[in-house]
């Protein structure tokens, strides 16, 4: 493992937590001002960092912080929140919607594929795509790409605009709530379903709602874990073609440490073991922690990728997450989630 002096991270997250301060400081005055939060500071941050970006490309100085703050921290984010989520919400939500989650992979990597072909994507361009949108964008396509041999441009290609869409699915997500009628239960649902990486499930639940959070999180965790079926089996069907390498495939690539810790947190707290007045002291170390890290995603953000992006690719992802939220929608409506 690398590591990186502490020296060098600095610039970095010291910029990250300036932007996540200021969020929180416009935060407080559109409560002052409005009496509620209509924009999180989880939100604001993003905003702010993309905004930056737009005018300013951080150099070498303030990178290895930046995205210490974009990967790191928000993985010891995550694993946080497993603290407060019991495993009693698990079997709440019941056997039928886990099953549910499972064909709603399924279904949106058949659906995804599809689109990717008839708009002319090759073969595993198509693949990439499909996993990213089905499963967990960027992460996916990384862990997916050397198992079918994916060239770097079309590997490039998918994380930058899964990277941008993934931001403006976590912003327009909410707007749902309102238009569609969706309870908090559904909409956590929904954003477990849908939104790409685990830490933004956090960014695009927590302005509606703990619970919101809760569900969403652990819907997600398990559309993440069907990452390894899924590369297993891409890593068997490749091996049966001649031009295709072949790939060493591990445990922590197919399940990341965050997730692990996720999970042994949160059957500690199924087992009684965090107390309330512990919890009292993660869950604001949490907040801060996925403040600094949305502003590290946003100045990731470079809006000027998109006109370098093929049409076609663009095309392709933003059918394939229209037809992953229609897919998600029905499901909820199919388990009649209250």
């Amino acid at each position: 493992m690398i590591r990186i002096p502490l020296a060098q991270l600095a610039p970095g997250i010291a910029l990250c937590a300036a932007i996540a301060l200021a969020a929180m400081g416009l935060q407080r005055i559109e409560e002052h001002w409005t009496g509620r939060a209509w924009l999180e500071a989880l939100v604001i941050a993003i905003l702010l960092g993309t905004i930056l970006r737009t005018r300013w490309t951080p150099g070498p100085r303030w990178a290895p912080g930046v995205g210490f703050s974009a990967k790191t921290l928000l993985e010891i984010a995550v694993m946080l929140l497993g603290a407060s989520i019991s495993f009693q919400a698990v079997l709440d939500a019941g056997l039928a919607l886990i099953i549910g989650i499972a064909v709603v992979v399924a279904l949106a990597l058949g659906a995804s594929y599809a689109l990717g072909r008839m708009l002319g994507l090759p073969k595993r361009m198509a693949v990439l795509v499909a996993c990213g949108n089905a499963i967990c964008g960027n992460s996916a396509i990384a862990a997916v790409a050397p198992v079918i041999g994916a060239k770097p441009a079309d590997v490039a290609s998918s994380i930058a605009f899964t990277a941008i869409l993934g931001v403006i699915v976590v912003l327009a997500l909410p707007l749902l709530v309102p238009l569609i009628g969706l309870s908090t239960m559904q909409y956590g649902v929904l954003a477990g379903l849908t939104v790409y990486a685990v830490p933004q499930v956090l960014a695009a639940t927590v302005p509606i709602g703990l619970a919101s959070t809760q569900i969403g999180t652990l819907v997600k965790l398990v559309r993440v874990l069907m990452l390894g079926p899924v590369v297993i089996g891409l890593s068997i069907f490749a091996g049966r073609q001649a031009e295709a390498p072949k790939a060493r495939l591990s445990f922590s690539r197919l399940v990341p440490w965050f997730i692990v810790g996720f999970l042994s947190l949160a059957l500690l707290r199924s087992l009684g073991a965090i107390p309330e007045s512990l919890l009292q002291i993660v869950m604001p170390v949490t907040t801060v922690l996925t403040v600094i890290a949305m502003a590290a995603l946003g100045l990731g953000v470079d809006l000027k990728v998109l006109a370098k992006v093929g049409g076609r690719v663009t095309l392709a992802v933003t059918l394939s997450l229209l037809v992953l939220i229609a897919i998600s929608l029905g499901l909820i409506r199919l388990l009649a989630i209250p």
